[in-house]
């Protein structure tokens, strides 16, 4: 009788993955090595995969939209933005793959559903075309991204781990207040370029100079 194949296999290759680049980062991160933390074989890993960059891609698109199936049912930008770093928190070896060369081809050429949702919940509290709001969004993402990063490497439980979340969730409506009273006019450096596009898939760019 054929052995029949194992439905688990792809997650625990991408389970592996996280794992290995968690530990030691690119280095670690061979076809060998995630065939033996998947516990499965290196050919079977290449009948899957044709590389180690086509497995991290599959991680980031997987993750991309497991944090928006866990962001979308809220309600506010703010349930949102907790949501967004509970995720973080529970999921941290594969949230730090999701944002490795985030700005750069691939990533920067596939869907980006929590950045698009994020824009359009901005766009409902302040009016106006969601692309407007693009610059806002990404200090918005800095930030919840920064408080994430900070509590997974270090290691942040307890009342310091509730301190944080609300100390971000703070000063994320206290920036879209400002835009709001400022009816978002007033910002530092150049007006947000025509070429620069981001969370828009294919059509993405980032220009350089």
């Amino acid at each position: 009788m054929p052995r029949q194949p194992d439905p688990q296999l792809e997650k625990r290759i991408l389970d592996a993955a996280c794992r290995l680049w968690s530990r030691g980062g690119e280095k670690t991160l061979t076809m060998r090595g995630i065939a033996k933390a998947a516990g499965t074989t290196t050919p079977t890993l290449y009948e899957r995969y044709q590389d180690r960059d086509d497995i991290l891609r599959a991680v980031r698109i997987a993750t991309r939209m497991e944090l928006f199936a866990a962001v979308s049912p809220t309600r506010t930008l703010a349930q949102a933005c907790r949501k967004y770093l509970d995720f973080a928190i529970e999921h941290p070896h594969a949230y730090e793959v999701l944002f490795d060369g985030f700005a750069e081809p691939p990533s920067l050429h596939e869907p980006w559903p929590t950045f698009n949702l994020m824009r359009e919940r901005l766009s409902q509290r302040l009016g106006g075309n969601p692309h407007k709001h693009t610059r806002l969004v990404l200090s918005l993402w800095s930030l919840m991204h920064g408080t994430a990063m900070l509590m997974i490497r270090g290691g942040v439980s307890g009342a310091l781990r509730t301190q944080m979340l609300h100390a971000c969730l703070d000063a994320v409506e206290a920036i879209i207040g400002s835009a709001a009273r400022s009816k978002g006019t007033s910002h530092s450096g150049p007006k947000w370029p025509a070429g620069l596009i981001l969370g828009e898939a294919t059509e993405s760019k980032v220009e350089n100079g």
